[in-house]
């Protein structure tokens, strides 16, 4: 990573002081996927105006989550359709990234924090403290987490986390005018190969030119559609790119409850009496119409169109 781009290890450790937890991994119904990202809007939104900073962890039974590239690829329709006639909820976010599957042995983190005084960051240092973040939970197993793109990954960025070469990890990040949002999913059990195969499909349906309709064309209609093709991007996933923690380095009998407890224990060491005290009494939890409202908007902003 550029230099310009670095942040001391002092910011990023002290980002993660007097975190409040919010622990919603055990609401495990099937609601709306845009629950937990309208939930984020409005704390980020509470942060940004006093409000103390947030790790917010929860999880989804079954839920797809595309990035707004992949909203925007010619049988994205199709392909949400598909989705959700094996039962998935799907939903396009509203912070950066693309296509991820999300089970119970998948723990969403979102770290919910203030700008800082001394002015704007860069994006990339918004990714250093959940790396820290996950690192330290991770420190204990005496594995090496690696940062950097995974080739074949799904939902590829800089900021992918590995562990000898498979991924494990993507983060994306949302900015308010006064707060911001880091967001990660981490893959804890399950098969890595199986959900990548899975995303690989969906960029099968999602990418194809006029889905499902069958028609005759002149050579010059045909040629210019696969000129068209040509310039579909997305990322090119490959299955033996990704796996779990569970695969990757074990973590016991229940990788996921190890992991959840990991991580709030970096939190809880970070935390005080004091620095609690003053942080609860500033949390302001948005009320249960509110997220409904907010997930109304993100629905409608952030909506399919049929190509």
């Amino acid at each position: 990573m550029p230099a310009q781009y670095s942040t001391s290890a002092e910011d990023v450790e002290e980002s993660l002081h007097e975190l409040l937890l919010l622990d919603r991994t055990q609401e495990i119904s099937m609601q709306d996927v845009r629950y937990a990202f309208a939930l984020d809007e409005l704390l980020c939104k509470m942060t940004g105006t006093g409000g103390p900073a947030i790790c917010h962890l929860w999880r989804h039974p079954r839920a797809f989550i595309m990035g707004l590239r992949d909203s925007r690829l010619p049988s994205a329709k199709q392909a949400n359709d598909w989705l959700e006639a094996q039962g998935y909820a799907a939903a396009v976010r509203n912070s950066g990234g693309a296509a991820v599957p999300l089970d119970l042995g998948v723990i969403n983190i979102s770290l919910i924090l203030p700008k800082p005084a001394r002015g704007d960051l860069h994006f990339h240092q918004d990714f250093e403290r959940m790396v820290h973040l996950i690192r330290l939970a991770l420190q204990k197993t005496g594995y090496k987490v690696d940062t950097g793109e995974v080739a074949g990954a799904y939902c590829p960025g800089d900021f992918d986390l590995s562990i000898n070469g498979k991924k494990f990890c993507g983060i994306a990040q949302r900015r308010q005018a006064n707060a911001y949002i880091v967001q990660a999913f981490v893959i804890v059990e399950g098969s890595g190969q199986a959900s990548a195969q899975f995303v690989h499909d969906f960029y099968a349906i999602a990418s194809q030119q006029n889905f499902g309709k069958a028609s005759a064309k002149t050579n010059s209609s045909a040629e210019a559609e696969a000129a068209q093709a040509s310039r579909v991007s997305y990322p090119q996933v490959t299955s033996d790119s990704t796996a779990s923690l569970e695969e990757l380095i074990g973590l016991g009998d229940k990788p996921v409850d190890a992991f959840i407890e990991a991580i709030k224990r970096v939190v809880r060491e970070r935390q005080t009496e004091e620095g609690l005290r003053q942080a609860s009494a500033r949390l302001k939890l948005p009320a249960h119409e509110e997220i409904i409202s907010m997930m109304e908007i993100l629905r409608t902003r952030y909506a399919i169109e049929e190509q």
